[in-house]
């Protein structure tokens, strides 16, 4: 069992949801450019505006993610991935390869264990 203090559970306890790793993936499409909220939320399909901004405010808290508020009324507000949230791309763009590749033969295994009235 992994300690509670090592790194790895640490990092994945922080950026193991899907929002988050969503998040990273919309961003780093744009790097080094920014991109305002609500072209964040439309490039996320299904995730709310609360869900959006506690991604986002973990993100930032972590240095992950850079915020700017321009002072307009309303305040306009653009984020981007800092240098450290752009070295995360690689091994989350390396997990979902994996994942395109890997899960259909999961969800087999799945319906397997789950016997022959799932098939």
């Amino acid at each position: 069992m992994l300690n509670p203090l090592c790194p790895t559970r640490r990092l994945l306890d922080r950026i193991g949801t899907k929002w988050t790793s969503m998040a990273v993936k919309v961003l780093a499409e744009e790097a080094p450019d920014e991109l305002r909220f609500a072209e964040l939320r439309r490039r996320i399909p299904g995730i709310s505006q609360k869900m959006l901004s506690v991604t986002l405010q973990s993100l930032v808290r972590d240095g992950l993610v850079a915020r700017r508020v321009e002072p307009t009324v309303p305040p306009a507000v653009h984020y981007r991935l800092t240098d450290l949230g752009l070295s995360l791309e690689g091994p989350l763009s390396a997990l979902r390869h994996w994942a395109e590749t890997h899960m259909s033969l999961i969800d087999h295994h799945n319906r397997l264990a789950d016997g022959p009235s799932s098939a």
